[in-house]
């Protein structure tokens, strides 16, 4: 392997033409199909409580990525991207009540724990990018 730096090419430098290109999207959406499988288990006196919460925050989350995205204006698309850190701060405190309650093996708590700080990590950084572009 050489050291030499590596231009990139033109595709290489795919342009973020559709929320679904946000890699804070696609890690969100990863995190989702998690919590829906999480919860797959979860008894049925939880179906319409903590199950639809976690459901819904994990949704949430992808949602005000992709609704942020359309917005015109900077200040617009960092008032959802907000709404969608918001909405996985509460995904991580309902998770940890899973698990608590012995819903959720410690494996699968991790995982989920660990791709939530991901996306919380993409979050504060597609923040940051478009308060820096107003």
């Amino acid at each position: 392997m050489s050291n030499e730096l590596r231009v990139m090419s033109n595709e290489e430098k795919k342009k973020i033409v559709a929320f679904t290109d946000l890699n804070a999207w696609k890690e969100a959406h990863k995190l989702a199909l998690l919590v829906y499988k999480l919860t797959d288990s979860f008894p049925n006196k939880e179906q319409y409580s903590l199950t639809s919460q976690m459901r819904r925050a994990g949704v949430s989350i992808t949602s005000n990525i992709a609704e942020g995205f359309s917005r015109f204006t900077a200040s617009d698309r960092v008032h959802f991207y907000v709404m969608a850190q918001g909405s996985l701060t509460e995904l991580q405190s309902q998770t940890i009540i899973a698990r608590d309650l012995g819903y959720i093996e410690l494996v699968k708590y991790e995982e989920s724990a660990n791709l939530s700080l991901v996306v919380h990590k993409l979050l504060t950084g597609l923040i940051k990018a478009t308060r820096i572009r107003k």
